[in-house]
């Protein structure tokens, strides 16, 4: 049993029962944040790429939980290497294995925030499930490949403006064809202030079959359920 807990925008705390893998920690000025940082127990923290909303708390969280920090080499290098914090330095198409499984760094179409960096998305293997962490990015013929990977849960960005928006998210949905999506990056800002219902619609026809389950900050999806 594989328990995914979101914590607002695009974090989440996936957790094996042994081991926990927290993604692109931002807590602290986030409004709809679950939690503080200061409440986080994590064992690793993978950061998608450099902007301020997805570094957000990790040099905090790492330092207090002796958790590694995972992603890109250059971020990696970049933000944490001076500070002390033990990295998992990683690039496109690379898998490291890991004591709760692997992570594979995939690409997505986003900016990176740090010069000569790229951003990434990350299938993490944890529980004996896949789940892939889209992170910031845009849709890309190259999520079809994806369901070559067998993901069981799909956390998508939906918010529009700095990323997919619904119609591009079902779309990517269908590509990959997970067990089961849920959406992220939305609702945070007033620039992509907007709810899960029209991902939703979209999701009824452009990847019909395909289950979406709509977290709140704070609630968690088990899975298999």
């Amino acid at each position: 049993m594989l328990k995914i807990t979101f914590l607002g925008h695009a974090c989440f705390l996936l957790d094996d029962g042994t081991y926990r893998v927290l993604t692109d920690p931002f807590l602290s000025g986030n409004p709809l944040a679950a939690v503080n940082s200061g409440e986080v127990e994590t064992d690793y923290i993978f950061v998608s790429h450099g902007h301020g909303d997805h570094v957000g708390d990790t040099e905090e969280i790492a330092v207090r939980c002796s958790a590694e920090v995972g992603g890109p080499v250059e971020l990696t290098g970049s933000l944490f290497g001076k500070s002390g914090i033990k990295t998992i330095p990683g690039n496109i198409g690379g898998r490291t294995y890991l004591p709760f499984g692997s992570v594979k760094l995939v690409p997505a179409i986003h900016g990176s925030g740090v010069p000569g960096a790229l951003a990434c998305g990350f299938i993490f293997e944890i529980g004996e499930k896949r789940v892939y962490f889209a992170g910031d990015t845009a849709l890309t013929k190259d999520m079809e490949l994806l369901r070559d990977e067998g993901i069981d849960v799909a956390l998508l960005p939906i918010g529009d403006v700095y990323t997919m928006g619904p119609e591009d998210a079902a779309r990517a949905a269908w590509m990959i064809r997970p067990g089961v999506v849920v959406p992220m990056h939305y609702g945070t800002f007033p620039i992509i202030e907007q709810t899960a219902d029209r991902f939703v619609e979209c999701m009824q026809t452009a990847a019909a079959g395909i289950p979406v389950r709509v977290l709140a900050p704070g609630e968690s999806l088990e899975y298999p359920d």
